[in-house]
């Protein structure tokens, strides 16, 4: 009647500070054309990471370049910091989770030293995508300047 039953969308919130682009434009085609999901890719204007969202992380690669957080209402985010970043073997990264760990949007889950990226010669776009597509029934992804843990980068129902 006044809206006040009505089901509330889901959020995604930045990751990083920097600037939202659209997943089709990241350097990877494994990320730009949806292989692993939809979503966004960020160019982070530093190297700090926050969880986008409440929730538990269910993997983190060895390399400590990628995470996977299940949200409480189950939606499987992966968050991929940079570009071919796996070949650094870790060097530069920093996490402060481990798997099993739950955590709040807008907890600093890990760190990564963005210059040490660019000086390798890797792209520092950071996709970060809903792998669980199944699962989702409408995706908004919202482009431009972004603040970690305060801006809505998707929002999704399922």
């Amino acid at each position: 009647m006044f809206g006040f039953f009505k089901k509330k969308g889901h959020q995604i919130l930045s990751v990083m500070d920097g600037k939202v682009i659209p997943i089709s434009e990241v350097e990877d085609v494994a990320f730009s054309e949806k292989m692993l999901g939809d979503g966004v890719g960020i160019i982070p204007a530093d190297g700090t990471v926050f969880s986008p969202v409440n929730g538990e992380i269910i993997q983190i690669f060895d390399t400590l370049h990628a995470y996977g957080i299940r949200a409480d209402d189950g939606a499987e985010i992966l968050i991929h910091i940079g570009i071919n970043t796996v070949e650094l073997q870790g060097k530069g990264f920093k996490t402060f989770v481990k798997t099993g760990q739950k955590v709040k949007a807008g907890e600093k889950i890990a760190e990564v030293n963005i210059d040490l990226i660019k000086s390798n010669g890797y792209s520092t776009q950071t996709p970060v995508v809903i792998t669980n597509m199944d699962s989702i029934k409408e995706i908004k992804c919202n482009y431009g300047e972004t603040q970690a843990g305060k801006s809505v980068i998707i929002s999704y129902s399922k």
